[in-house]
């Protein structure tokens, strides 16, 4: 019987298994480790006991994971095992068998020799890269993801400090690792310093790509995806920092993303027209603009999401390494998103994110405005587009809508935590309490506020998600310090640390626009 199993079981009044109390006795640390113990069991389920590798997803009743797995779901169950050895919910033995375990896995699965890098979908249960869909038989062009392999090797830098006699096979996985592959030193259009692009195929693919030389000089033959991650706020820049953090790319990386898109009509088909200024970093000049919600200015993501906003701060020092930048910004979209499912929509619930939808599939919500994709993520069921005046060159279609059944997923307050606890943990119990959206596996995946629907599955993403960010609250953001190298700190600090966004509180009395 496994830790998970037993946790909760009591016999003769002692409790055979449970979690630590970890993070002291501040209000809300008994739900927190509750809720990691549930959260580790729907990764638990999820995982095959041979490979060590967590599909994608599960059942809520925890019976039935799905047929395929990627790079970060395998990431993000490395760092969830950490995690919940440190938070007393496994042994060390366990959790030093269970990383043992995907370790070997991972070593003995197909790469792409050129880069070191892993394809995106993987069989759990075998290690077989996918070359058709289980459940469809539709062909799988294999694909090289640069965000996916990024979070992967994240998670690589965790398991080599947090396990050391693990250290070896840890450092032989991600020494092989070449982010230069992705990287495009000319960058994207527009852009005045160069960018990763979004992966590649070893083999032509049927849609869009680039055929070109791979990027690190290997002299193998690679076909580019036909668009860059040129965005600043999106969770892609966790491969930026580490191919910066490795010395495979330029630390000028950081500026060859649009903070916003440049202002003027040219761009008006962007959200909102941006305001800023523009500021020179080592020689390059950026555009430092920003967005406008309720009198507050924010780098906005591409889709208003939380994800793309907080997730790579789970495990980078984000608002330490940037106190001109990521400092100011990250608290600034928590509090867009606490006011538009609070304020403006009447949701009475908060946290936007791609996510399962209750109504069937898969959906990515957000706040539509906070996102620079004019036809952005939504925030609720019935897909309610915000369009505003864009002044001087474009009338808004429907700049103030009434909002429908909005959808939130709890992984998107629990990445609230360091900006808002009270309010994050108030999110939280609502929706525990209130809608019921819980199981055995902790918080189900996303639920409709207005008619109750749930989706009622867990993401292995997800889940990864609400488990650092426990872990971070409770001990003080450990994955943060098992993450970070002295090397690292030296290459990449400096470079986050010049960075000035224009985000700021403001009047806080305005409205979007």
């Amino acid at each position: 019987m496994s830790a998970v199993a037993t946790a909760g079981l009591v016999v003769a009044g002692l409790s055979l298994a449970g979690p630590a109390t970890a993070g002291g006795g501040r209000p809300g640390t008994e739900d927190l480790n509750r809720w990691a113990t549930d959260t580790w069991r729907s990764l638990d389920a999820m995982t095959d006991e041979q490979t060590g590798l967590p599909a994608d997803n599960v059942t809520g009743d925890l019976e039935t994971p799905g047929d395929y797995t990627s790079p970060t779901n395998i990431g993000g169950y490395l760092w969830s095992t950490v995690t919940a050895r440190d938070l007393g919910i496994i042994t060390d033995d366990e959790a030093r068998s269970r990383l043992s375990t995907t370790l070997d896995t991972l070593a003995g699965l197909e790469r792409n020799d050129a880069s070191g890098m892993f394809y995106n979908w993987y069989s759990p249960t075998t290690g077989e890269k996918l070359t058709t869909w289980p459940d469809s038989g539709d062909t799988v062009h294999p694909f090289l993801s640069t965000v996916d392999n990024g979070w992967l090797a994240a998670a690589l830098r965790i398991v080599r400090e947090a396990e050391p006699e693990l250290a070896t096979e840890a450092d032989a996985l991600y020494d092989s690792m070449d982010f230069g592959a992705f990287f495009d030193p000319a960058g994207a259009a527009g852009l005045p310093a160069g960018t990763n692009r979004g992966g590649f195929w070893d083999a032509a693919p049927p849609d869009c790509s680039v055929e070109a030389p791979m990027y690190n000089g290997s002299g193998e033959t690679a076909y580019y995806t036909c668009h860059h991650y040129d965005t600043t706020v999106s969770e892609s820049r966790i491969a930026t920092y580490l191919g910066i953090a490795n010395g495979q790319i330029p630390a000028t990386a950081l500026s060859g993303t649009h903070r916003t898109m440049p202002p003027g009509c040219d761009w008006a088909w962007q959200e909102q027209l941006p305001h800023g200024d523009y500021r020179t970093y080592d020689g390059v000049e950026v555009w430092e603009g920003v967005y406008d919600y309720d009198g507050m200015s924010f780098v906005p993501s591409w889709g208003g999401s939380m994800f793309e906003s907080l997730m790579p701060d789970l495990l980078v020092p984000e608002t330490k390494w940037g106190p001109k930048s990521w400092k100011l910004n990250h608290p600034i979209t928590v509090a867009v998103q606490k006011q538009h499912g609070l304020d403006e929509t009447g949701y009475g619930y908060w946290g936007f994110s791609p996510a399962s939808d209750p109504f069937g599939g898969y959906a990515e919500y957000g706040v539509d405005i906070a996102g620079m994709r004019s036809d952005g993520y939504t925030s609720d069921a019935e897909k309610t587009d915000v369009d505003v005046d864009r002044p001087g060159c474009t009338t808004g279609t429907n700049p103030s809508p009434e909002f429908g059944d909005g959808v939130v997923t709890p992984h998107a307050a629990f990445l609230a935590l360091p900006y808002d606890r009270k309010g994050a943990l108030k999110n939280l119990h609502g929706i525990e309490d209130e809608l019921d959206a819980y199981g055995p596996g902790g918080f189900y995946d996303a639920v409709a506020v207005k008619s109750g629907t749930i989706a009622e599955r867990y993401l292995s993403l997800d889940q990864s998600m609400i488990m650092a960010a426990i872990g971070n609250e409770l001990t003080k953001d450990t994955l943060k310090d098992y993450f970070v190298d002295r090397e690292m700190e030296q290459r990449l600090r400096p470079a986050m640390k010049q960075q000035v966004f224009g985000s700021s509180w403001g009047s806080g009395n305005g409205h979007h626009g």
